[in-house]
């Protein structure tokens, strides 16, 4: 079963149902087939947004995100030291430090990341949108 790595936006959207969400970034997310993950970084990520009031949720994030997770067969991706440890080797094209542990992350799993970010394409990485 392909895996892939659901950037923050991307996972948002999709359990949101936002049309901000590209066709085949959707169809993507939601084949049988596959087995989209949702990094730790993604929802350390929401937790900062959501608790500084950037970012609104339907529901308490310790009900939102386990239910969407379950709800979407979403798998959550822990953050290893050998994500950490690729953070150090890519260039700085991108300076958003929740990007680059994606970046990471997919790069050492050998996965493809859905994301709208072109910043992305700099590195070796696919990028589905």
């Amino acid at each position: 079963m392909p895996r892939l790595l659901l950037d923050t936006h991307a996972f948002l959207w999709f359990v949101t149902d936002d049309p901000k969400l590209s066709g085949p970034a959707q169809r993507t997310i939601a084949a049988g087939g596959n087995e989209p993950l949702l990094s730790a970084a993604c929802v350390w990520e929401i937790v900062i947004k959501v608790s500084v009031g950037r970012l609104p949720i339907p529901a308490s994030l310790d009900s939102f995100i386990p239910e969407q997770l379950s709800t979407n067969r979403i798998a959550l991706l822990p953050i290893e030291l050998r994500h950490l440890f690729e953070i150090a080797r890519l260039p700085l094209h991108h300076r958003d430090p929740f990007d680059r542990l994606l970046i990471a992350q997919a790069l050492v799993e050998s996965i493809p990341i859905i994301s709208a970010d072109p910043a992305f394409d700099q590195y070796p990485i696919e990028r589905i949108w």
